[in-house]
This record gives C-alpha cells, structure tokens and sequence, in this order.
C-alpha cells in the first residue's frame, strides 16, 4: 500500500465511524458508554482531528458488533475467492464465483471411477471446458471424448453425465446457468474481407 492510499484509508475511516454510529441510531454519548471512549475522542474520530488507531478501533467495532475491516474498508473488497471444495461422487468441485448469481463457475477435478451412476437431469444451462485430461460426456444418447482445449454447452434438461475417461484424472471449467443463461463467447472477431 502506498502512503497516499493509506493516508487515503485512514482519512475514510472518520465519516464511516459517524455513518456506522448514525445507522446503529447511538449517539456519542451513547457508544462513550459503551466503548469506555470519551465522548470528545469520538468526536475528533468522527470529524478526523483524531488518527484512529487499535486502541480506539476495537472497542468501537465491539459496540457496533462489526469485523474491525468494517471500520477502516477503503471500499475495495479482496477479489479472490475463498469458497470451499466439496467432495460430489468422483468429483472434487471448487467455486470459482463468490456471489450468488444466475451464472456460477466451478473448477472440476474428476476422478476415473468404476461408478456408473445413471445420466441426469436438472433445470439449466452448462457450458465445460477441459483444462487436462480427457473428459467423457455422455449426452442423452450420445457419447462423446473431449481432451484438453475443447469445449461443449448443453441445456441440462437432456439426460447427462461426464467422467474422467481413460483411467486418469482430468479437470474442467464449468459455467453454470440455473435459469437457463447460455454462455456466449466469440474467440476471434468476424472475418471482415467481404
């Protein structure tokens, strides 16, 4: 971090503690109360006369019942995605997106497995591509093989089913729709000679 951006984050940190106060409806005297904090330091927090500091921070995000982030948040909110893997027959699955949405993605790691479970169905739209490995797709009554670099979309109303196919792992990308979303890519521009 800089120190303009942090200069920048400490300077937030004021209005967000009178906008965090004002919500909670407490007045100063009310969270001095509660924080143990004179009621003249919390006015120079709120106004920024006063640099925030550990001391001064936590018992106010106790009073409050927040995350002490919540109190100095520059409004930036960590991108990555911490989502937890799960464990779905011979599939390990792991979220690739972090909100709820109409569209999820998923990094699939499917390992061979002499389980033959039967095709399914469910509500929606799936979009794979094969990071590695080769990837069996049983589609209604087709049967396809894909390997590394190619891709396939289905409505998942049709009965399917994908496993590793021969004997080792492989890994995917899958883009999910509920609603029936389609996926629309283009990889390259339209020719325009004409």
């Amino acid at each position: 971090m800089t120190d303009a951006t942090f200069e920048a984050v400490l300077a937030g940190i004021g209005p967000r503690l009178r906008n965090l106060r004002q919500q909670s409806d407490m007045t100063l005297t009310d969270l001095s109360e509660a924080t143990g904090i004179s009621v003249s330091t919390l006015s120079r927090l709120e106004s920024g006369s006063r640099k925030a500091n550990l001391e001064l921070l936590l018992p106010i995000a106790k009073a409050h019942g927040v995350p002490l982030d919540d109190l100095v948040n520059s409004g930036i909110q960590d991108p990555r995605v911490r989502a937890e893997p799960r464990e779905v027959g011979s599939m390990t699955i792991i979220p690739l997106t972090s909100q709820p949405g109409n569209l999820q993605a998923y990094k699939m790691i499917i390992a061979p497995t002499d389980d033959d479970h039967p095709q399914g169905t469910h509500e929606g739209y799936e979009w794979l591509y094969v990071l590695s490995g080769r990837v069996r797709l049983q589609l209604g009554d087709r049967d396809f093989v894909m390997g590394a670099g190619e891709a396939a979309e289905f409505d998942t109303h049709i009965p399917h089913r994908f496993s590793a196919a021969d004997g080792r792992p492989a890994e995917v990308i899958s883009l999910f729709g509920k609603q029936g979303e389609r996926v629309h890519l283009r990889a390259a521009p339209p020719d325009r000679r004409g």
